[in-house]
């Protein structure tokens, strides 16, 4: 019998998401749409015969009318697709100043790790194409495009002063909004902002192309969140499938031979206790190193959140696992960030 833990959230383990996913799947499927209903978000991605097309990312949303897309941002009203955010002229986000060097993903390889005394504009979007059933920024769902706050992009370009030394579009994530984050990216390159992106990856790949662009010319990077690599775990995880992921990550991971540093492109794995072990972390590294094995890869370490609070936290032995998996499978920049968490007790 396993010893892995269970979170009760997905009411199936590891073992059968691998070995029997047409009988598992639908147990965390179910879980994922209770708890998007409790949030008064769609089940499910709408696609309604003859509705409006969407197309802004992986899920290719087709609403009928008075349907709202599955990141609760767009909606079919008289025959068009209206957006009640994610526009230029609006975005569902909050922001703060976060002082430099910060806890990113790819501080131990940005220069952003000696400019103390500057800091990140840290741009926290209030919407999501995935549904993570462990997300530590869970509380992105209690924003709304009726209660706010609204920020156009030039009103979030107009914070940045000559501190700024870079801007992340993070939240959530910046894959639901991407013409707002483009336009305010943009307006923030103009200032001599480094502009990076943490994402998901679900965006139309024609959008990618404009932020690995803008990430290119001002040197900044983007950080792909890279869950699981079985499909079939990926889903019973953050609610969607990662083939978009992957194709956008090998899009943008083309373009490193125009500027190899600093690096372009960052890949992270939180090491999700029971379900993304070391021999998840094995296929994504083999993945990522079949590109580049100089990509540098972040592995972090987990604490109980939102729906998958019943989980401890990640383990010393589990991330040392990890680390030996990566580079076993031919990656040579490996990194565990959140160390203070590994073997937290948790109190329940």
């Amino acid at each position: 019998m396993s010893t892995r833990p269970v979170s009760e959230a997905i009411g199936v383990c590891l073992h059968c998401l691998r070995t029997r996913p047409e009988e598992a799947l639908p147990i965390a499927q179910e879980a994922h749409r209770r708890a998007r209903e409790a949030f008064g978000m769609p089940a499910v991605a709408p696609r309604t015969p003859g509705g409006i097309r969407c197309g802004l990312c992986a899920w290719d949303c087709t609403l009928g009318e008075g349907e709202r897309g599955y990141c609760g941002l767009r909606m079919a009203q008289k025959g068009r697709l209206v957006h009640l955010a994610g526009t230029p002229e609006k975005g569902l986000l909050q922001w703060y100043r976060d002082p430099l060097p910060t806890n990113c993903v790819a501080d131990w390889v940005c220069e952003g790790h000696h400019r103390r005394g500057d800091h990140n504009l840290a741009v926290f979007y209030g919407s999501c194409t995935f549904h993570c059933l462990f997300c530590q920024n869970w509380h992105f769902r209690e924003l709304s495009p009726q209660a706010g706050p609204l920020l156009s992009a030039q009103e979030l370009a107009n914070v940045a002063n000559p501190h700024t030394f870079c801007v992340c579009f993070f939240g959530g994530d910046p894959s639901s909004q991407m013409p707002h984050a483009l336009a305010a990216g943009r307006l923030l390159a103009r200032k001599g902002v480094r502009v990076c992106w943490e994402t998901n990856g679900m965006m139309h790949p024609k959008l990618l192309d404009h932020a690995v662009q803008l990430s290119l010319e001002t040197g900044g990077c983007i950080k792909f969140d890279l869950k699981a690599f079985d499909e079939n775990l990926h889903i019973a995880l953050t609610g969607a499938s990662n083939r978009r992921t992957l194709e956008n990550f090998q899009r943008a991971a083309a373009r490193i031979p125009e500027r190899p540093q600093p690096p372009l492109v960052v890949a992270s794995t939180l090491l999700i206790p029971g379900y993304v072990d070391a021999e998840e972390v094995h296929r994504i590294a083999r993945f990522i190193a079949a590109i580049d094995p100089e990509i540098p890869y972040t592995l972090l370490a987990f604490a109980p959140h939102f729906l998958m609070a019943d989980l401890p936290c990640t383990s010393s032995t589990h991330a040392q696992e990890a680390v030996e998996a990566a580079r076993a499978a031919g990656l040579s920049r490996i990194r565990v960030g959140n160390v203070f968490l590994l073997d937290m007790p948790v109190p329940f």
